[in-house]
């Protein structure tokens, strides 16, 4: 009999270690430092293309294709990295409502898509074509920004 309560004893020791061990709500930090790099890649896209809007540079059709490149292949690749261990940590800014609605988040990443892909197509060649191609595609990360993230700087 006391040889049962020993392994009981060991057993539930072992147990509660490997838990005190696991974090409550482990968390994966790979995605989410992808997704923030991926933002910040998007944000020195869209610092370009106001630089070019406001005259503070040249407008240049080259730069306003890469630009719009860039913002594209970020939209094609930013929706792999939202995995449900993936809601909180590394200070993310990712809100609840990207998994508590996803097929409306989804439509958001596939607009966002359309969006720079119709800017790559139609290849501006003058800052007025680029301006209207550019707040097409910025009206989808403002509408992204507000219902699918959080402002942590309020």
């Amino acid at each position: 009999m006391q040889a049962r309560y020993l392994t009981v004893a060991v057993t539930l020791a072992a147990l509660g270690t490997s838990l005190i061990a696991l974090p409550a709500g482990a968390q994966n930090p790979d995605p989410i430092k992808q997704r923030q790099e991926l933002m910040k890649e998007n944000g020195r896209s869209a610092k370009g293309a106001g630089e070019m809007i406001k005259g503070e540079a040249v407008f240049d059709p080259a730069t306003a294709a890469t630009i719009f490149t860039e913002m594209h292949d970020v939209a094609m690749e930013f929706g792999d990295y939202f995995p449900e261990d993936s809601k909180t940590g590394e200070d993310t800014e990712a809100a609840p409502a990207i998994w508590e609605r996803p097929a409306e988040f989804q439509a958001a990443l596939v607009k966002f898509q359309e969006d720079t892909q119709a800017a790559i197509d139609a290849a501006p060649q003058d800052v007025e074509a680029f301006r209207q191609a550019f707040g097409r595609v910025a009206e989808n990360c403002k509408g992204c920004h507000e219902e699918f993230r959080i402002d942590k700087d309020d």
